[in-house]
């Protein structure tokens, strides 16, 4: 007999946030909730934490439809989590997990995919705390550009803007680079949270460089950080290239930096690409529904 769960649980996990979304098995949505990040690169139990404090809220909100909370085997769920290409850090995630009806687990590019384009086949840019490119055909292949993980990829994203602009200030406070005003606000912004740029240095890691991105934005008028800006877009447009280079796909830009580096792109990809349809958690509803459907099948 396949399994009929009460509701569906859809788990969006990234290095700077999550979000889950509830809903019924007809689709329609019940509740929603927010936390921290998930990003499996901070370890499972960090992981779960998040998530748990996600769901709650998202009872919550659910509670004056739903009445009670279903137990947890009456729940299938659908998580899209960056860091689930590392083997041990997604067994070590799973194997901490609630015993869910039935749990589906795959990358954040995958969800945010099923998200922008309904659950049917097509193309993102996905751009936020890092970056990557993801394209999935009707025939099942899917191909994946970027997102080997952050410093050594994740280009044109927050992490690396971040990198970049921390990098600047080394140079300016080297005296291998004139002094800025990029270069001073990120020092404050260093400085306001670690007290100095060598203590923050030492604790950073991908969430707190892609933190900076706003002051990197935020002083877009200026030379310094409009290079910065101009190579992102760059790297970002070679993503796509190399991806979906004879323009089979439709192509979604998504994440949490689209719509801010949207104007920095080239103009013909500009023109390519097209509004996600929903966001990564409603991705993972759709992950979730589809396994059960393929479950039935």
């Amino acid at each position: 007999m396949s399994f009929k769960p009460a509701l569906l649980v859809g788990v969006d996990g990234g290095g700077s946030g999550t979000r889950v979304r509830l809903a019924r098995p007809d689709g329609s949505e019940v509740g929603y909730g927010v936390a921290g990040p998930s990003g499996l690169s901070l370890g499972p139990m960090a992981a779960w934490a998040s998530i748990h404090q996600a769901l709650d809220q998202a009872f919550e909100m659910a509670a004056p439809l739903i009445g009670q909370r279903p137990a947890w085997n009456d729940l299938s769920a659908g998580m899209g989590l960056a860091g689930v290409s590392h083997l041990p850090s997604k067994e070590a995630f799973l194997s901490q997990s609630p015993p869910f009806g039935h749990l589906v687990l795959e990358s954040d590019a995958f969800t945010t995919l099923l998200g922008a384009h309904g659950g049917q086949p097509g193309a993102v840019l996905a751009v936020g705390t890092g970056s990557i490119g993801l394209a999935w055909w009707a025939d099942g292949r899917r191909q994946q550009v970027g997102g080997w993980g952050f410093p050594s990829s994740d280009e044109g994203s927050g992490a690396w803007l971040g990198l970049q602009a921390v990098q600047r200030v080394q140079w300016e406070l080297d005296g291998r680079a004139q002094p800025s005003p990029l270069g001073r606000s990120v020092i404050q912004a260093l400085q306001s949270s670690a007290g100095s740029v060598r203590d923050w240095l030492a604790q950073a890691n991908q969430t707190a460089y892609a933190a900076l991105a706003p002051v990197v934005l935020d002083h877009a008028h200026e030379p310094e950080a409009r290079d910065l800006l101009q190579q992102a877009a760059l790297h970002l447009e070679r993503i796509v290239l190399a991806l979906d280079p004879h323009h089979e796909l439709p192509i979604a830009l998504c994440g949490g930096l689209a719509e801010a580096l949207r104007p920095w792109l080239p103009e013909p990809l500009r023109h390519r690409l097209r509004a996600p349809a929903a966001d990564s958690a409603q991705g993972a509803l759709w992950l979730a529904r589809m396994a059960l459907q393929e479950g039935a099948a």
